[in-house]
């Protein structure tokens, strides 16, 4: 008796079982986005390394302004970049100051300019107002010295940037990027901008899914077509024997035709599954060996783009130590028409993801869901996930609606 498809879950938890990051390495600061940090970052200084001035204003000591009017000799002046450089400053006394400017020596609070005057004599009458503790920027009050700024397993955006650079940081570590070989195979196939002879197709996946992993984080590497020979097939994989990840199209049904399943067997890969209950992608495959993994995703253009995201990229993120793994989004959304009974197979269905007029989540099948449509997806923004064997589903009915983050 034929064992039964695994579940999506059970086939992602395999993929993912033991992996561990990627070596460290270090590179430029303007490199770095979308990188993963391979180490806590701590600041090299303090930030702000003085206390600054918030405003436009007057330094003061506050207990020269606790009672107002308050008439305060004018000694000097501070800006960002140049700092006060007299005395102290002594009762009565004040420093015009800028924002950004370190507050002066003696002074322990800002008097906003919209609240003071000067007059002719030089002199600056505080007129309204007590000073606002938010006009002064303490030291340290961003970061200290020695704190950790950004934890290990950040997938780096702008604003991680921004910080590492106020905190002193030039180069960064992190994890070395995946490297995904990506073969497809098949007689059928022609490169893009090769004119398809009778029975031939354009090779779209592979393009698909080398953007996608670059997006997750992944180096790509597009190794052509393999034709459906033994000899072809195993040639590609000697291509890809440095690869952290090699992802094979088509060809993973192990039928007949399919010799994905004995190249990677001859190329020393141990197989693990060939078949899940999804839809589309019921033929996926999963094989490793020491320092490897393969995936063999479905020839169907959709069906392989689907579960890449399902399955790949979450590999690449654990490999390039992404502590998200996945952010793809799942909310609850009410449908716009009728869905009937699901078969026993997880379905991942595109759809176009809505607000209605009430604030609410609203979401439209497709009219279809045949795996060949590539303009289908490229129209869709989300995939409803059905349980397998739900029941139908009447217009206005929940449903979980997962993102499409690619």
């Amino acid at each position: 008796m034929p064992k039964p498809a695994l579940s999506v879950d059970e086939a992602l938890a395999r993929i993912i079982a033991g992996t561990s990051p990627t070596a460290s390495e270090y590179i430029k600061l303007l490199e770095a986005t979308g990188r993963t940090l391979s180490e806590p970052l701590k600041a090299k200084l303090t930030q702000p390394p003085f206390h600054a001035s918030a405003m436009d204003g007057y330094a003061v000591r506050a207990t020269d302004v606790s009672k107002l009017p308050a008439r305060l000799k004018l000694i000097g002046e501070a800006a960002a970049g140049h700092p006060y450089t007299g005395s102290p400053i002594a009762p009565g006394e004040t420093v015009r100051i800028f924002t950004g400017a370190p507050l002066p020596d003696g002074a322990d609070a800002v008097v906003i300019q919209e609240n003071s005057e000067r007059d002719v004599q030089g002199l600056v009458n505080v007129i309204a107002g007590k000073p606002d503790p938010g006009h002064v920027r303490p030291a340290g009050g961003d970061f200290i010295k020695g704190a950790t700024g950004i934890e290990a397993g950040t997938r780096l955006k702008p604003r991680h940037i921004a910080l590492a650079a106020a905190m002193g940081h030039d180069t960064l570590p992190v994890h070395r990027k995946p490297v995904v070989a990506i073969v497809a195979t098949g007689d059928e196939l022609v490169a893009p901008g090769t004119l398809p002879g009778a029975g031939q197709i354009v090779a779209s996946n592979g393009y698909a899914i080398a953007a996608m992993v670059e997006k997750a984080g992944g180096q790509a590497r597009l190794l052509g077509i393999a034709r459906d020979t033994l000899s072809s097939l195993e040639s590609r994989l000697e291509d890809a024997k440095n690869a952290d990840i090699l992802i094979t199209i088509g060809g993973a049904s192990v039928g007949d035709h399919d010799l994905v399943s004995k190249a990677l067997e001859a190329a020393g890969f141990k197989l693990d599954f060939w078949k899940i209950a999804m839809r589309p992608g019921k033929p996926l495959m999963f094989a490793q060996k020491t320092g490897q993994r393969a995936v063999g995703v479905p020839g169907n253009p959709v069906s392989s783009i689907i579960c890449t995201a399902i399955f790949v990229l979450p590999l690449v993120r654990a490999l390039s130590g992404d502590s998200s793994r996945n952010p793809a989004e799942l909310i609850e959304a009410s449908l716009t028409a009728p869905l009937e009974k699901n078969g026993p197979r997880q379905h991942f269905m595109r759809a176009s993801l809505t607000t209605a007029t009430d604030g609410t989540a609203v979401v439209k099948p497709a009219a279809s869901q045949d795996s060949a449509l590539l303009t289908v997806l490229s129209e869709s923004n989300a995939l409803i996930v059905r349980p397998p064997h739900a029941p139908p589903l009447a217009k206005g009915d929940k449903v979980t609606v997962r993102t499409i983050d690619f």
